[in-house]
């Protein structure tokens, strides 16, 4: 069977050629100067009630689910999103494989701009260089995606330095025990365990239940993928989510603030 993220992360590669250049990291904390700053990313995921946060996302369409919702403007949804409670959003910014764009982000953060108080965005993409951290800063994100199954170490450790020094967080994910061996060698101090394989986009939400025990004491853990009813969350924060992300189910409901408020 083909590799769904090998064929993602061989295309991304292609997407941004054009764009690479050298980013340094001195170029990236200039940058983190100049702009206004973003709400912290981390400090939402560890609610001061102790209950489970929630992480909604913007995505309008996956390999795994196809259409979702294909036609959703991104700045509304945020703002429903915000209004239901949201501790933090996921924005897709990838275009082929799930109908996302950067410009979706700049439009959700600017949106929130003008209609406080800002919910802290994930750039939710297949990132490979630190061209796309710069972007990511530029439009607003307060923190960016590191797929560690796609990475070197030293790919790794480049893009969280480069993360850093934007001022951004930075969301290890995992899927597997060796990976998030990885992710804490790396000092990752948020790891999502990916509840769906992205190799075949099979999801198993035991994946969270086998390896969030594993994460470290004050290291943020995060079950994505595959929560789609109260009793899904309950499971996640049961062995130790802080966090659950959560995209489609959310995408779909009738009523986001009614859903999301059962997930805690």
């Amino acid at each position: 069977m083909a590799d769904k993220l090998d064929e993602i992360m061989a295309w991304k590669r292609q997407e941004i050629a054009p764009l690479v250049r050298e980013v340094s990291v001195d170029e990236l904390s200039a940058l983190h100067a100049e702009l206004p700053p973003v709400p912290s990313f981390a400090q939402n995921l560890r609610r001061a009630d102790g209950g489970l946060a929630v992480i909604a996302e913007i995505k309008r369409r996956s390999p795994s689910a196809g259409a979702i919702a294909t036609g959703v403007d991104a700045p509304t949804q945020a703002l429903r999103y915000q209004a239901a409670g949201a501790d933090c959003l996921s924005v897709l910014t990838d275009h082929k494989y799930f109908g996302g764009t950067l410009d979706d982000l700049s439009s959700v953060t600017a949106g929130f701009a003008l209609n406080p108080p800002a919910v802290p965005c994930l750039r939710k993409d297949f990132m490979v260089h630190p061209i796309q951290v710069r972007h990511a800063r530029e439009a607003g994100a307060s923190a960016i995606l590191i797929i560690v199954r796609a990475l070197s170490d030293a790919d790794i450790a480049l893009l969280y330095r480069s993360a850093t020094a934007a001022g951004l967080d930075a969301l290890f994910e995992v899927h597997t025990q060796p990976e998030l061996d990885r992710a804490i060698a790396a000092e990752a101090k948020i790891i999502g365990v990916n509840n769906r394989d992205l190799a075949i986009f099979k999801t198993d939400l035991a994946l969270s239940e086998q390896l969030i025990p594993g994460i470290p004491d004050g290291v943020i853990a995060v079950s994505e993928s595959g929560i789609h009813t109260a009793a899904d969350a309950a499971r996640a924060k049961a062995c130790g989510a802080h966090a659950v992300l959560v995209g489609e189910s959310l995408m779909k409901a009738a009523d986001p603030a009614a859903l999301l408020q059962s997930f805690r």
